[in-house]
């Protein structure tokens, strides 16, 4: 398999080898100064720490003021730690201010990376995205259209129609003179005329042709 070529950026080096050594001329102060062990490691640390929180609030581009204020407080820090490890401080004997500075130095570290990490940053409005509430000017009013109210039909006079009688129904001649002799006979018997349900008793036909067999008696 043919090797994948590894593109070396001189920059990146030139970085990582000045991180090291402001590294270790932060580690050699701090010791110096007292803070041997653990804390002298850690120093370092949280100067780097600050430069690249301080570095990311500069490029988001919110609050600037307070990255740049941030950025030169470690920048004096790293600096300072480098030019008192070049021979111009005696590492045996640290005077009292610069123990305290490097005393107090973690709790500045600490204010400082929390004010650029937790900051809130302000919300850049976006003119371009920004809608516009609709012109209330341009906004053209409905129309009503007018709608003309249903004309009233005329009611018409409401008239009873009168119901026709059914058409007599055929009756046999036999059966008339039958029912008449029926009649008379009844006549003379209770001297009054014979009705309709005595009638169709004594003939046996039904109600409609009893009707019919009287009006033809009368």
């Amino acid at each position: 398999m043919r090797a994948l070529p590894v593109r070396v950026d001189a920059v990146l080096v030139q970085a990582v080898i000045a991180a090291a050594l402001s590294f270790a001329h932060l580690h050699d102060l701090a010791s110096a100064a007292g803070q041997d062990g653990w804390k002298a490691w850690a120093y370092p640390v949280s100067v780097d720490l600050l430069l690249v929180a301080a570095w990311r609030r500069l490029r988001s581009g919110d609050s600037k003021a307070a990255g740049w204020c941030w950025f030169l407080v470690a920048l004096t820090a790293s600096l300072g730690a480098n030019v008192a490890t070049a021979g111009l401080l005696d590492l045996e004997d640290v005077p009292a201010w610069l123990r305290i500075l490097v005393a107090g130095w973690p709790a500045v570290a600490f204010l400082g990376g929390t004010l650029l990490v937790h900051g809130t940053p302000q919300a850049n409005a976006d003119p371009a995205t920004a809608t516009e509430p609709p012109s209330t000017a341009q906004a053209q009013e409905p129309t009503t259209a007018h709608v003309e109210p249903p004309t009233a039909t005329p009611e018409l006079p409401f008239t009873k129609t009168e119901s026709t009688p059914p058409p007599p129904s055929p009756v046999p001649p036999a059966l008339v003179t039958l029912a008449r002799k029926v009649a008379d006979e009844h006549r003379a018997r209770t001297g009054t005329d014979i009705d309709t349900s005595t009638l169709r008793a004594r003939l046996g036909v039904p109600m409609p042709l009893a009707e019919a067999i009287t009006t033809q008696l009368t």
